[in-house]
């Protein structure tokens, strides 16, 4: 299996970390909103339920995930993402054997919600690092936009098969198809092949209280990562706040039907597509950091359309174009976030910092959802839509204004001369 990129191979190794998460991928896109769609139509949950199952899933996750980072990333990655996949395949398979016997209840989706949230940031992290081990710097963006043009065809095509199966079986069974995702990207990770060497600790040899901080200070002492860092958080936790709000709302009052719901989502993904392959040329033409902020300020500008969703055909023409927008605006900056932020992150505080990164994410977009909840009830869901939508244009202005921080990435002689407070941290 050969990728290429202006000539070059990204060789079989990539091939086959590409193949692994285009599996899973699939398969998480597949059961599109899976467990709050089973919280809606098996358990008859409402708003503030559907949210509190996100909350708390990603609040769980995320804690249980802190420690989880400085202990990947003095191991070997493959074996920890193939670990990851394997616990997140348990997880899910025991929600169609709980449901056949009859004993499925809100509180198994909760644990479920946390375990797999816990499993997807240890298995983020390990895998940027391994993604950086795998591939040439200049040739990361590349690598970068092949996995968003995957994550955009799966959502084009996994959520009106999911809708449709759904409709035929039931939401339980798109689960069983996630479920096995996994343990088809286990597989992947482990045809990669060759040797991978176990890195070496350079500070203290065992791990301490001060490594669950490390990737924290890390970003927050970074002049270029931590303004990325804060609008990122921000931007994300308000546009996932809103998903189950606008899942009880199409779901529910608006009465579109669960194929419906997932195909209004589907069709714009295109969107993604085309962003994703438009990144390179793109940052080739007017630069990495241009890309970046104009990106980053188009994709806020989207979400508060949303606000406006109404019954029946006019609808759904409102959320396709909304969603078409945003996704655009994504499908660019997603990609050029990602190689921004590996190029500019240490070798050796890469499972780290992304360990930190994404459970900050989960954590603020757990709090977020469960305060969005709180004011659906209150106010009602499209009203709650639309103030995350007034809210999210705030966050372009967090965003670098200037390209001028240094770009430590290389190694870590070089991150900690650039960042020398963190020479000394375990």
């Amino acid at each position: 299996m050969k990728a290429k990129t202006a000539g070059r191979s990204l060789g079989r190794q990539f091939g086959w970390l590409w193949a692994a998460y285009a599996a899973s991928t699939f398969g998480t896109w597949l059961a599109f909103d899976a467990l709050p769609l089973i919280a809606i139509l098996v358990l008859h949950a409402g708003s503030t339920e559907v949210s509190l199952l996100a909350a708390v899933g990603l609040t769980v996750g995320a804690a249980v995930a802190v420690p989880l980072g400085p202990w990947v990333e003095f191991r070997r990655k493959r074996p920890v993402m193939m670990a990851m996949d394997l616990t997140r395949f348990a997880a899910l398979i025991s929600i169609p054997a709980a449901f056949a016997l009859g004993h499925l209840t809100f509180v198994q989706l909760l644990v479920v919600s946390a375990v797999v949230a816990a499993a997807d940031i240890t298995f983020n992290a390990a895998g940027g690092a391994c993604l950086k081990a795998l591939v040439r710097p200049e040739d990361l963006l590349t690598a970068n936009g092949r996995f968003e043009s995957t994550t955009w065809t799966a959502t084009v095509l996994g959520p009106p098969l999911g809708g449709a199966a759904i409709g035929l079986f039931g939401p339980v069974m798109t689960v069983v198809a996630d479920a096995v995702s996994y343990l088809l990207s286990a597989a992947g990770i482990r045809a990669i092949g060759g040797r991978e060497p176990r890195p070496v600790r350079t500070d203290a040899p065992r791990l301490r209280a001060g490594d669950l901080l490390v990737g924290w200070r890390y970003i927050l002492n970074h002049p270029a990562l931590r303004p990325v860092f804060f609008s990122t958080i921000l931007f994300n936790g308000l546009l996932m706040a809103t998903s189950p709000l606008l899942a009880v709302l199409m779901l529910g009052p608006l009465g579109f039907a669960p194929w419906q719901y997932g195909l209004a989502f589907a069709v714009p993904c295109v969107g993604g597509l085309i962003g994703s392959r438009l990144a390179r040329p793109l940052v080739a033409r007017f630069g990495q950091h241009r890309v970046l902020l104009t990106a980053g300020a188009l994709r806020a500008c989207w979400l508060v359309g949303l606000a406006l969703v109404r019954p029946g055909v006019a609808g759904l023409v409102i959320v396709m174009a909304v969603e078409l927008g945003l996704i655009t605006c994504c499908g660019v900056f997603n990609p050029v976030l990602a190689t921004y932020r590996l190029e500019r992150t240490a070798t050796d505080r890469v499972a780290r910092t992304l360990s930190a990164w994404s459970a900050t994410g989960k954590a603020a977009t757990a709090a977020m959802t469960a305060l969005w909840g709180l004011l659906a009830a209150i106010t009602g869901p499209r009203t709650a839509i639309a103030i995350a939508g007034l809210l999210i244009l705030a966050t372009p202005f967090l965003l670098p204004r200037h390209d001028d921080a240094p770009h430590p990435g290389e190694n870590g002689a070089e991150a900690a001369r650039d960042t020398p407070q963190l020479a000394t941290e375990s």
